[in-house]
């Protein structure tokens, strides 16, 4: 079947960036894929993607270089497994906040003995013939830490079983401490939260990650030792470039 690279770049402890997707439109993550980038993250807690528009996105994904991933809207075995039957190869669950939580996600990705994900593919047949006999081993699960329970816990979490990593949310996690997210980056707790967790994923031999809102902030994010990033949006980077745009034409 067709190699996750991303999740192998991830055990050999190499860095991975990708764009996150949510305008729902299939010309954009097709445009995106084809830059180079490692990942697309079909975002469905946020975005405009249905279950149909995500399955389609995938297909558009696969015409460039990038891995099809998806963050689904919740902890769902249901959601998580048809996301896969279409030929996500990463998911990311949000709002993780124990490791029974963080089990019931890996249990999902992944085919017993392993998991507990039901037999039965749709899309994803065309990943290769032999998808079933090493799916397990391709696809990526990582789940958010992104609250203060979530960090008390984060040890226990990514110890779990089946989970390769985390996608912190830095904006959730700085309102569950009470911090305005426009104001995390000059509060030391929200700070030493995101470290903590670094340190948790370094201890349990699991990837850190973290949502970033530009290519700038990710390089930041990475001397801190986050290895799976989201470098922007295609909304973000098309607003970026309009206003931009504009003010070049006012100036």
């Amino acid at each position: 079947m067709r190699s996750n690279h991303v999740r192998h770049a991830l055990a050999r402890g190499e860095p991975v960036y990708g764009y996150s997707a949510g305008l729902g439109s299939l010309l954009a993550v097709e445009v995106l894929s084809r830059t180079g980038i490692d990942f697309i993250l079909v975002e469905q807690q946020h975005g405009a993607w249905g279950d149909h528009e995500a399955f389609l996105a995938f297909m558009a994904i696969e015409g460039g270089s990038a891995v099809p991933m998806t963050r689904v809207s919740s902890n769902d075995y249901t959601k998580i497994g048809r996301m896969l039957d279409q030929g996500a190869l990463g998911i990311v669950v949000p709002m993780v906040d124990t490791a029974e939580q963080a089990k019931a996600a890996a249990d999902a990705c992944h085919l017993p003995p392993l998991g507990n994900r039901s037999w039965g593919f749709g899309r994803a047949r065309t990943l290769g013939a032999d998808y079933a006999a090493h799916v397990n081993d391709e696809v990526l699960c990582m789940v958010q830490i992104e609250s203060a329970t979530a960090v008390e816990n984060a040890e226990a979490i990514l110890s779990t079983p089946g989970v390769h990593g985390c996608w912190a949310g830095p904006a959730d996690l700085a309102l569950s401490m009470g911090i305005h997210p426009n104001h995390a980056a000059d509060d030391d707790r929200h700070r030493r939260a995101l470290e903590r967790i670094v340190k948790a994923c370094h201890d349990t031999g699991t990837a850190p990650g973290i949502a970033c809102g530009s290519p700038e902030e990710a390089i930041g994010r990475r001397t801190m030792g986050f290895r799976f990033l989201t470098a922007g949006s295609d909304s973000g980077f098309m607003t970026a470039g309009a206003t931009a745009g504009l003010k070049s034409l006012r100036a």
